[in-house]
């Protein structure tokens, strides 16, 4: 008895592991696989405070704790990342256990392109107003290039790609990119 308490106790104990019920439906519901979904339930238990690792489920972890994640840290577009994925009616943009899953869900090597470009769409939308427009294409440019003197476009550079992107990308000539131009120009870059 001592010995199964003591691995209990390992694994973080038997209270921090996830409902079976909730796992099942989580495969249903994300492209992750059983071991994905566990492993991110550990990661994002360990993100909170000892005291609230029990309820991870029903816990939320604020921004600045995800932005710790390795595959964040270096991410450009980091905070429109917890931006988007985030339910917080805060507007704090902390993450449920269920927002961590889609964020994972979407990023996943198993997510379908319709999926990935959805969000990378609502990613590179900073104004959230549902379209690409010249403003979000120089953020989305000074995001990609960096913020640094030496790799800021001048303001004719900035001034061309944005206009190549719109010559590109902007089927219907309206002067912004909507969700369906750009998921058009993604599924002609495989490498997307």
């Amino acid at each position: 008895r001592a010995k199964a308490e003591a691995a209990r106790a390992a694994m973080g104990g038997s209270a921090s592991l996830l409902p079976r019920e909730a796992l099942g439906e989580y495969q249903e519901l994300t492209f992750l696989s059983k071991q994905e979904i566990l492993l991110a339930y550990k990661r994002f238990s360990e993100l909170l405070p000892k005291e609230e690792r029990e309820n991870a489920c029903s816990a939320r972890v604020p921004k600045s704790r995800i932005l710790t994640l390795p595959e964040l840290r270096a991410n450009p577009f980091q905070h429109r990342i917890c931006r988007v994925f985030s339910t917080s009616d805060d507007g704090d943009d902390s993450m449920s256990f269920e927002d961590f899953l889609d964020m994972l869900s979407a990023f996943s090597d198993s997510a379908t392109p319709d999926v990935k470009s959805h969000y990378a769409f609502r990613i590179f939308d900073f104004d959230d107003d549902g379209t690409l427009d010249r403003k979000d294409l120089e953020k989305l440019v000074n995001c990609l290039t960096g913020q640094g003197e030496e790799s800021r476009l001048s303001n004719a550079e900035m001034e061309q790609l944005i206009r190549n992107i719109l010559e590109e990308s902007d089927i219907d000539k309206d002067g912004t990119i909507n969700l369906s131009e750009f998921q058009h120009v993604v599924s002609r870059s495989p490498d997307f």
